[in-house]
């Protein structure tokens, strides 16, 4: 079995025709989710670009693989994964898999995609790098025009100075943006690959739709900003909330801002989807023609969302809301019937699911669960909730958070902690983590969460054991034994 595996960076589930978004064009991704198992809650273990993507490498929590922060920010954690971490594709490698990743790779700062055994130009960092020799020389060898930008879009830091850059206009035609260009390697390789003959994995890392939106005019003003409805939790106050939320906020200089930027960002960030998925359709459309889709299952997914505006922020950072925590994922494997899943699922499942699409064991992949039940339609004995965790960005911040059905409760040791009714407030505006009446779900959740990080061993669960409603103990919070010690003779 082949396996194509499309990825984005911070990108919205609401922006997806297949989701439900009525306005933007993504025909690509539509026709894969139509013909393939579209989970309608799929979701990230972290909302962070390294972490998560070292988590789809490993198919472990980040607190167990331990690369926890982008390097660029980087605030004393580790910045590669051990030489002992078990990864996918040294698996693959054994079943004589050709290995290939085109685009962003973005975990860890001295071994590359190469040193994990994938074909492809090194692309590092963690937004397009215009000035990488290979990118130039395609340029070059098409007569294209070298990346150059106008009319920036950017906001006021508390201090006075310019905020980080959210958008602007490219001037360059769309044959010579870094997304079509990373279509074309993509497309390149897989002729290889079929020459070859050989099964082959390989991966697509597109950059975008990750902020500053940098597009050509024709996808910069596609969407007309008057068919953006703004995100209801623009109306975001902050009140019993953390407040490193309101800092949040200020540093991507939202209230610096007239909120019609706000609508224009967002139709802008839609047609960097579009061009995204226009690329995607070249990749796929390659495959139909070499022959290779009854032979080939495809993912699409994203490491992460984007706020886009949502809760007066953008990017993403220490807010586990929807927005930044709810990924798309789209699985087709050949033979399957179309289907959508409701089963929380993760972006750190797709690790087990490869292991196991490819003949290989997925024991090792500590924290991932394969999908081919679901995709089969089967309906086996899965988990009810979902964990997820943050370990900081500009700054460490520690979060885990527990998402059910109708609930989801976030611990902030720093600071309060939210509960949040997902019926009665779906954008999340309401904290009702000390509500009395919903004291019993803030137990029983408390609880389970406490459970659940003590039995994947994550050291977390030691500061809710004396600060939190989790029961009777069993076990010494101390981590000594001063009270059971024999006296001395």
């Amino acid at each position: 079995m082949n396996l194509l595996f499309l990825m984005t960076d911070q990108h919205r589930v609401d922006t997806l025709g297949c989701y439900g978004n009525p306005h933007v064009a993504t025909p690509n991704l539509d026709r894969l989710a139509a013909t393939g198992t579209r989970f309608d809650r799929c979701y990230t273990p972290t909302a962070i670009c390294t972490p998560a993507r070292a988590s789809l490498l490993t198919g472990q929590a980040p607190f167990r693989h331990r690369l926890l922060a982008n390097y660029e920010r980087n605030v004393g954690y580790l910045e590669d994964l051990r030489e002992d971490a078990f990864t996918f594709p040294r698996a693959l490698a054994e079943r004589d898999y050709q290995l290939g990743l085109v685009g962003k790779w973005h975990v860890g700062t001295h071994r590359n995609a190469a040193s994990h055994g994938f074909d492809g130009p090194d692309l590092p960092g963690w937004h397009n790098p215009v000035d990488h020799p290979d990118y130039l020389a395609y340029l070059e060898e098409r007569g294209l025009p070298r990346y150059r930008i106008t009319d920036p879009v950017r906001g006021t830091t508390p201090n006075g100075n310019p905020g980080n850059l959210l958008a602007a206009r490219l001037q360059q035609p769309v044959e010579a943006t870094f997304e079509y260009y990373l279509a074309t390697r993509t497309i390149e390789q897989l002729d290889r690959y079929a020459a070859d003959g050989r099964p082959f994995y390989l991966a697509t890392h597109f950059f975008g739709p990750h902020l500053p939106y940098l597009l050509p005019d024709a996808y910069y003003d596609r969407y007309d900003p008057g068919l953006v409805e703004l995100p209801p939790s623009i109306a975001e106050t902050f009140e019993g909330k953390p407040p490193v939320q309101r800092n949040y906020s200020a540093h991507w200089t939202f209230d610096t801002m007239p909120i019609e930027v706000t609508r224009k960002l967002i139709a802008v960030y839609w047609g960097y989807v579009t061009l995204i998925d226009e690329q995607i359709g070249r990749i796929l459309t390659r495959l139909d023609e070499l022959g290779l889709t009854d032979d080939t299952s495809v993912f699409f997914t994203a490491d992460h969302g984007e706020f886009t505006g949502a809760h007066r922020l953008h990017d993403k950072g220490p807010a586990m809301y929807e927005d930044i925590y709810r990924i798309p994922g789209i699985i087709r494997v050949p033979g399957q019937e179309p289907r959508v899943r409701r089963e929380f699922v993760s972006l750190t499942d797709c690790t087990a699911t490869i292991l196991e699409l490819a003949g290989c064991d997925p024991s090792p992949a500590t924290d991932s669960h394969s999908l081919l039940p679901l995709v089969r339609g089967e309906h086996p004995d899965w988990p009810k909730e979902l964990l997820a965790e943050f370990h900081g960005h500009h700054f460490p911040y520690p979060q885990r958070m527990l998402r059910e059905d109708r609930y989801k409760l976030v611990v902030n040791p720093e600071s309060v902690n939210e509960l949040y009714d997902l019926d009665a407030d779906p954008h999340e505006l309401s904290n009702r983590y000390e509500h009395p009446e919903l004291a019993g779900v803030r137990r029983r959740m408390m609880r389970r969460l406490y459970d659940l990080l003590r039995e994947r061993g994550d050291n977390f669960y030691h500061w809710m054991t004396p600060m939190y409603d989790i029961g009777a103990l069993d076990y010494d919070p101390t981590l000594s034994s001063f009270e059971s010690a024999e006296p001395s003779a």
